[in-house]
Order: C-alpha cells, then sequence, then structure tokens
C-alpha cells in the first residue's frame, strides 16, 4: 500500500507539472494568435495602401501619357511654325536680294552711260611748258572694263575674281624671336584668338564661355573688356573689316554677333544641331557664314537675324572661308571643298591625308593654307591648276581637330601651334622652317594670330595661357 501510495504521489506531481507546462503554452498561444491577428492587420492594411498607390500611379501614368502626347503635338507644332518662319525669312532676302541686284544694275548702267559719254569728250591740260596732252581713248576703255560687271546668274567661276579681296597693307611682316608677354588670359583653356584690322585689338575666347578684348600696348596686354552671352566655350572669333563688331562660334550649337560697345550679344544665331566649329563674315558684312559639327553650313542675314540658306556639305565641318558667291569647307572626311552658294552645290573636291583643322586666306586671297591632323600644312595656288607645296617639321604635331594655322599679314610666312607648347614659322617661298618658338607653353597650342601691323603674334594653349611674341 505505501509502494502505491507513492507511485500515486509521484504521478500526481508529474501530472501537476504537465498541467502547469500546458498552462504556460496555453498562454503561449494566445499571445502567437493575438501576434497572428495584428499581423493580418498589419497585412490588410499594406495592401490596401498598395491598392491606393496602384490606382495613383495608373492615374499619374494616365496623365504622363496624355502630356507625353501634348508634347508630341506642340514639338511638331513648333517645328511647323520654325520652318514657316524660316521660309518667310527665305522670301524676304531674295526679294531684299532681288531689289539689291536691280538697284545695282540700274548703277552700273547710269555708270556706262557716263563713261559713254565721257570717251566722246577730249580733256585738253595746260601746263607751264605750253604742251597739250589729249586723254587717250584707250585708257578710258580700260577704265570703263573695271566698271563692267558680269550679270550674277551668268558668272562663271573665277578664284581670282571671287577670292580676291585685298585688306590691310603690311610691307614686311617681322618673325618674332622672344616672348613680350605671358599671362593666364582666361579661366579655362582657350581656343580662339585674333587681333583686328587695326592691330592695337586683340580677342581671345576661352572655354569658360567667355571673350576677353585686350588691348596691345608697348609689348604688354591689357584687358579692355569682356564680351558674355555664350552658354558654352567659344570655339572661333572674327572682326569685321572695320574691328567695331565681332561673330563668334559656340559649342552650344549658335553663333553669337557682338558691338564691341556692348558686352552682351547683339544677335544670336541658333539653328545647328551640334556645336557650331566656325563663324565668318562674307565679303557684306550684313552677312555671316557659320560651319558645324552637323555636317551643314548656314548663311544668316543679320538685318533679318535669320538662316536664307543651309548647304549639306556631307561630313562634319571644321573651319570655312567664303567670298561674295562662293564658300570653301574643312572636313573630318579629310576634305576641302568649294560651294557655289548660288546653287548649293560642290563645285571642287581637294583631298587630303588628315583630318582638315583649319584653312586660311593668303593676303591676296589667291592661295589657300591647310591643317590636318597628319601634321602636314598644305598651301594650294587657287590660279594655277592647285598647285601644292607641303610644309613639315620634326617636332610639329597638331594638338587637336581645331589647331588653327595662319598666313602672316605679308604672305611669307606660315605660323602654328604644336602639341609640344611651341610655335613653328615657316618660310611659303622656300619651304623651310624659319624658326621655332619654345618653352612659354606647358600644353598643345590652339590657336595663333600674327597682328596685321606684322610686329606681334599671339599664341593661346588648352591651359588658359596666352603669349605675346615680337622681335621688337
Amino acid at each position: 500500500m505505501v509502494e502505491l501510495h507513492q507511485e500515486i504521489k509521484i504521478k500526481e506531481f508529474v501530472l501537476e507539472e504537465q498541467h502547469t507546462r500546458a498552462g504556460q503554452l496555453k498562454k503561449q498561444l494566445v499571445g502567437v494568435q493575438a501576434e497572428y491577428k495584428d499581423l493580418h492587420l498589419r497585412v490588410a492594411k499594406v495592401h490596401e495602401g498598395n491598392l491606393v498607390l496602384k490606382r495613383e500611379y495608373d492615374s499619374l501614368l494616365l496623365r504622363h501619357h496624355s502630356l507625353d502626347q501634348t508634347f508630341l503635338e506642340e514639338n511638331v507644332r513648333g517645328s511647323e511654325l520654325l520652318e514657316a518662319m524660316i521660309s518667310r525669312k527665305q522670301v524676304a532676302a531674295v526679294r531684299m536680294n532681288s531689289r539689291n541686284e536691280r538697284r545695282l544694275r540700274a548703277r552700273e548702267a547710269n555708270l556706262q552711260k557716263e563713261l559713254k559719254s565721257a570717251t566722246k569728250m577730249t580733256v585738253t591740260i595746260d601746263v607751264s611748258a605750253s604742251a597739250t596732252l589729249t586723254t587717250s581713248p584707250r585708257i578710258l576703255d580700260s577704265i570703263k572694263k573695271l566698271f563692267e560687271k558680269k550679270r550674277r546668274g551668268n558668272s562663271v567661276f573665277n578664284l581670282d575674281e571671287h577670292f580676291y579681296a585685298p585688306g590691310g597693307i603690311c610691307l614686311a611682316a617681322k618673325v618674332p624671336s622672344k616672348a613680350l608677354h605671358v599671362l593666364d588670359a582666361h579661366e579655362l583653356g582657350i581656343n580662339a584668338v585674333q587681333f583686328s584690322p587695326t592691330s592695337n585689338l586683340l580677342a581671345t575666347g576661352g572655354t569658360d564661355r567667355v571673350i576677353k578684348l585686350w588691348d596691345v600696348k608697348s609689348g604688354t596686354l591689357h584687358n579692355k573688356g569682356t564680351l558674355d552671352g555664350s552658354n558654352e566655350g567659344i570655339t572661333s572669333i572674327q572682326f569685321d573689316p572695320t574691328g567695331t563688331r565681332i561673330i563668334a562660334a559656340s559649342y552650344d550649337k549658335s553663333a553669337l554677333f557682338w558691338r564691341l560697345d556692348d558686352q552682351v550679344p547683339k544677335l544670336t544665331l541658333t539653328g545647328h544641331s551640334r556645336k557650331v566649329t566656325t563663324a565668318k563674315f562674307k565679303c557684306s558684312s550684313h552677312q555671316v557664314v557659320t560651319g558645324s559639327a552637323d555636317r551643314t553650313v548656314k548663311i544668316w542675314d543679320l538685318h533679318q537675324a535669320a538662316c536664307v540658306q543651309t548647304i549639306d556639305v556631307l561630313s562634319y565641318c571644321s573651319d570655312v572661308l567664303c567670298s561674295e558667291y562662293f564658300i570653301i569647307s574643312g572636313h573630318y572626311d579629310r576634305k576641302i571643298r568649294l560651294w557655289d552658294s548660288r546653287a548649293a552645290r560642290c563645285v571642287q573636291e581637294l583631298p587630303l591625308q588628315g583630318k582638315v583643322t583649319s584653312l586660311d586666306f593668303s593676303p591676296d586671297h589667291r592661295q589657300l593654307l591647310s591643317c590636318s591632323r597628319d601634321d602636314c600644312l598644305q598651301v594650294v595656288d587657287l590660279r594655277m591648276n592647285n598647285t601644292r607645296m607641303g610644309f613639315r617639321a620634326e617636332g610639329f604635331k597638331c594638338g587637336c581637330d581645331s589647331t588653327k594655322a595662319i598666313f602672316s599679314p605679308d604672305g611669307c610666312y606660315l605660323a602654328a601651334g604644336s602639341v609640344d607648347g611651341a610655335v613653328y614659322i615657316w618660310n611659303v617661298s622656300t619651304g623651310n622652317l624659319e624658326t621655332r618658338l619654345p618653352d612659354m607653353h606647358s600644353s598643345s597650342i590652339n590657336a595663333v594670330s600674327w597682328s596685321v601691323s606684322g610686329d606681334f603674334v599671339v599664341s593661346v594653349d588648352k591651359s588658359r595661357r596666352a603669349v605675346l611674341w615680337s622681335d621688337i
């Protein structure tokens, strides 16, 4: 009985422990069930929130599609308006050119009438020696021929006629031998430089988006002002023949036109789809020619602030030169092309061995200088069946796709900057290297300019430095 009683106590103790453990598990189960309900409620709330977000997303998506469609429609409308505006501008330009042509023909007719009447007169000049001199009809005929112009529609491509445009006079350019002034002219690299026609003013254009004007006095450069307005870096600069206006090309797909008495651009010419690499005044200073990486050359009328003609030039255009009716363009496809702007057609191609980086005319506009990425400068005689002469030098190497090479103002020398930071100058007559100007630049030279007076040369480089050279 005692043993049974002990076994019963043991079993009761075990049973009590099991009851206690069951109570604990039941409490844990209640807690888990409460947590489950809480999580279930949170899941329901998250699901409801997702549904709200989904409805908002669908609404925004529909609105986006609607706005996108509106944008496309407005873009098409803008293109149509732009084309209509350009068409009107072109019609207006044609009318203006027609009126100008009629006026020119009327003026020429009056001059011819006056000359015909002059040929019938005999002019006698009395001198102290009582000698009598009668005007020779032969001389009058020669004068008459100077005024006889070919009609615009019937003229024939003649390089002498269309590219001879004498500018400032320089009897003998001085080959520089030393640096007179060295300065950091911009905050970033300098891409372009040019002297004014009077040689007393210099313009530099840089990657810092500004053009700076410098007064050249006694062998030093003094800052005279800044021209703002470009949204990106300047790629080229040119003064007009009066030296009072500047046209510049920019990486922001535009060309900008300033008057020197105002630092804000008078006009901004937009229409290219890629960067504008060059901008040049035509013979009539109210028109400008621009070349671009978008493989087009555009002619702009500054009076109308509009493009009057676009020429598809087949390749990336790095530089242009122009006359009244003809344009010369240099390209990345290793060709120089001559265009008749009246018919927008290519009349001649000159192949080279490398990408064309720049073009320049000799002072008499009878020779064409090209610089290319094969590290060679070539001079083409435009009168003698395009006879060429190449210029190379040990150590000379083009530093970029826009390296500028130039003629001296007397046409006797060529100058270009190299990747080694030196300026190289060649003699055109002998073809030999005349001098090498080293040590002043620490990076590749982008461009050089020779003053019309022949006294100074300025070189600019990628590290914002400008150097004034001379032999004075």
